[in-house]
Formats: structure tokens, sequence, C-alpha cells
């Protein structure tokens, strides 16, 4: 992948994980009541314009054709869902992408990769998957399943709430742009909510394998996939955890997996671990993209370390550093090695 279109893709991540989402009319839906409220709009933003297309001409007489309305970029083969959550009260999207072929595949049923963060993550899956994938030689064709944001939260929150397994949040956490203070520890909660209405919904609606999920997640993403992983590991066939925060709550997916441990023989799953090689404390380096105190490389080999010593005979890990990249950039690279690894390709 070139370098620029790393640092692109980058930089998009702080902004995507952290802005408002764009309202649901700007995108391909399956519920015609938000189709009718794009029309809507693009009427609204053309009625008090003059016929010459510029506010205040219209007793020029001038004769121009007015500008054409804006259309919102749909991308193609994808539809969008709202789940009313029985047991949380929130609304939550969830953004479908199928294989090109899905239409004239019969009976073919898929694998099904759930991903978090989906604003930023959820374009950028896809087109990896569209490139890499190269019509099934490069990756298997998969159903591409985004877990978005709950209604009415702003990213911030609603991420910080539903991936983090504890309420014991960092203590600078600062109120997101609603003014709410931030909310942490509904993890399970939100598990449970994928495991009871999600996984149903999907696998209803299209022809999945559920016997091949795969979770990916980056970040608190990676977090929430860790506790997935260490209260119900058959949840998913595979996991894809890139720069998992495992420092949150003073460690406490450490304590969690000693937990695990104790009462139980086996971990069956598959597991493949990423993080930048500059998610890391280097004493006297001047260069920012080091962290000053938090060395999440050294969390992860731990956590990796441990897992290795059960000895649990379903587990399979694999695991990789990318070089030259940090929090914010590891990911495209991460993503991008994971897919190969679950999905490989017929090359």
């Amino acid at each position: 992948m070139p370098r620029h279109l790393l640092y692109f893709l980058s930089a998009a991540l702080l902004a995507a994980c952290s802005a408002t989402p764009p309202p649901a009319a700007s995108v391909a839906t399956s519920s015609p009541g938000r189709a009718d409220t794009a029309s809507a709009i693009a009427k609204d933003a053309t009625a008090n314009v003059p016929a010459s297309g510029m506010p205040g001409d219209a007793a020029s007489g001038a004769a121009h054709d007015p500008a054409p309305a804006a259309a919102p970029y749909t991308l193609s083969h994808t539809e969008v869902h709202v789940l009313q959550s029985a047991t949380l009260g929130r609304r939550y999207p969830l953004l479908v992408s199928l294989p090109r072929d899905y239409a004239s595949s019969g009976e073919r049923r898929y694998p099904v990769l759930y991903i978090t963060d989906v604003n930023y993550a959820f374009p950028l899956v896809r087109s990896i998957g569209a490139m890499v994938g190269d019509k099934g030689a490069g990756l298997e064709d998969f159903i591409l399943v985004g877990l978005g944001y709950a209604e009415g939260d702003t990213p911030p929150y609603s991420r910080r709430r539903d991936y983090t397994p504890t309420r014991n949040g960092p203590r600078d956490t600062e109120p997101d742009e609603s003014g709410r203070p931030a909310l942490h520890g509904e993890a399970e909660a939100y598990r449970r909510f994928i495991a009871e209405e999600v996984f149903p919904f999907v696998e209803a609606h299209y022809r999945t394998d559920p016997a091949r999920r795969i979770f990916a997640g980056h970040s608190y993403g990676a977090l929430f996939g860790a506790h997935v992983l260490l209260t119900e590991p058959r949840m998913f066939e595979r996991y894809i955890l890139s720069s998992p925060s495992l420092w949150f709550d003073e460690r406490v997916m450490l304590e969690r997996e000693s937990r695990y441990a104790l009462g139980h023989t086996d971990l069956p799953a598959k597991v493949f671990f990423a993080i930048g090689s500059f998610e890391t404390v280097k004493p006297g380096s001047n260069d920012r993209r080091y962290y000053r105190t938090r060395d999440m490389i050294a969390d992860l080999r731990l956590f990796e370390t441990r897992l290795a010593s059960r000895r649990y005979p379903s587990l399979t890990m694999d695991s990789t550093i990318v070089a030259d990249e940090d929090h914010l950039s590891a990911y495209p690279v991460a993503i991008t090695r994971g897919l190969r690894w679950a999905l490989p390709g017929r090359r």
C-alpha cells in the first residue's frame, strides 16, 4: 500500500472515529422513509434559489439553468438497517456490504466479518476487501457488517460506553461535544446485543455461514474483542485485534485472562494480533509517535505470553508488529494482513 495513502487513511482515523456521522439520508438505506427524506432535502435546498442560480438575481432577467441538486454518494452493493435494541433501548445502524456476485451466486453461503468503528473502518475495509480480494483470488469473498454507533450519541460517547469492560475509564476523559460526561463499562451488555439481536437479524436476512463469523476491531474496538474472547470465545471463529487498549482500567483484561484460566481448560478461537511499532515507549526519543508512558506493545506481548502459557488445545494465535506505524496509522496494514490471515484466497 503506498505510503501517501497510508498517511491519508491514518489522518482520517481520528477524525472519523470522533466526528458526528452524516445524516442517514445521505447513505443508501433499506428504509423507504429515509429515501424520501433525501429527496425532501434536495428540494428544500433549491426551493428559494432564483432561476439564475444566484440569490438576489430574480429581477435581473438573466437566463441561466439552475445548478443540479447534489446527490449523495452511494457505495455499491451496500445496505443500511437500523435495529431497535430490545435490551439496550437504543437504535443501532448496521451497515452491510455484499460480495459483487451475491445476487447471482445461488445458495452459496458466505463468511461474515463484523467490524467496529464503522465511520472509519467500513469504507476502508470494504475497499481493501475489493482491491486485495481480487475477485476471490487474493481473499475469499465475504459479507461485511459494520456495527454502527448508537443513534443520538456521538461516536466517542457510544464507543467509550459500548466497547469498554468496566466503568473505570481514564480520569482525564473529557466530555464529548454534547457536554455529557464520558460513560464506560457496558461492553457485556453490548456483546449480548450482538449475540442475541444482531446475529439473528443478519443470519435471517443474508446467506451467511454462522460457523464462520469473524470479528475485527482496533483500539477500544480490539479491547471489546478481547472482552468477547474471554467471555464467550465461540461467539466468533476468528478475531482480528489490532492495537488493543489493554492498558484500560489498570490492565483489567490481564486480570480477566487469569480469571478465565482458573475456570477453563480450553479457549476455542483463532486470534490475530497486530500493533504499530511506535506504540511503545522509547526514552530519550523526540519522535512524537512514541508514547511517553504507555507501552502498548509490552501489554500485548504479556497478554499473548499468558495465553500461550495456558496451552489451550483449541487456541491458535498469530501476531505481527507493523513497522514504522503508530496507533493511528497501523490499522490499514493490520486489517489487510488480518484479512489475508482469516480469509485466504485461491492463490
